[in-house]
């Protein structure tokens, strides 16, 4: 235990996710080190961040402005939704550049270990979008994990009335991976997910 200004400097940097308290304790040191203006650099990036950016009004990703980026997009299809837990999934979806279609970002997953629940999401919101008829398919893009998985299900059972088309991201072996060390539920979607090979 340090005391006064430094002990709680590590307390608040171990808040922050997945930061354990010998991670904290590196990183206040490395601060405490550092020269005066990497400091002043690193506050005013924090305050700048929590005065400028918000939520994206239509999708929940966040923005600098009312809507994102993709939102304002108008050579976006705004018939096909893709629904991600979190603002680091739409960042990893757009890098591959393939996708043209608009996100739905839900601000995590269902998880009753956690206590988070279908109304903890932005769920009501996507419903919201899909009442205009405008939305043809709805990709569920959540984490391959067990609280993914439940989020995907609650939400393909939810707009089923709907009459949209539902897909799921495939998931299964990666590429370069070796069979060996596949864990069977990995291996048991890779045989789900198999396709024809044509020549």
């Amino acid at each position: 235990m340090y005391e006064g200004a430094v002990q709680n400097l590590i307390d608040e940097l171990g808040r922050l996710p997945g930061v354990g308290p010998k991670s904290a304790q590196r990183l206040a040191f490395h601060l405490l080190a550092a020269e005066t203006a990497d400091v002043k650099r690193l506050v005013s990036a924090l305050t700048e961040v929590k005065e400028r950016v918000r939520f994206c009004a239509v999708c929940g990703n966040v923005s600098e402005e009312n809507e994102c980026r993709v939102c304002r997009d108008p050579k976006r299809d705004s018939a096909v939704i893709c629904v991600v837990e979190e603002s680091k999934d739409v960042v990893a979806i757009e890098r591959m550049r393939e996708f043209r279609g608009r996100y739905h970002v839900l601000g995590g997953a269902i998880s009753p270990i956690e206590g988070v629940g279908p109304d903890d999401l932005r769920i009501k919101e996507l419903m919201t979008r899909l009442s205009n008829d405008e939305v043809t398919e709805l990709i569920l893009a959540t984490d391959p994990n067990l609280e993914g998985e439940a989020t995907a299900t609650y939400l393909a059972r939810l707009v089923k009335p709907l009459g949209l088309k539902v897909t799921r991201l495939a998931s299964g072996l990666p590429v370069g991976g070796d069979l060996e060390y596949a864990d069977e539920v990995t291996l048991g979607r890779a045989f789900e997910g198999r396709r024809s090979l044509e020549f």
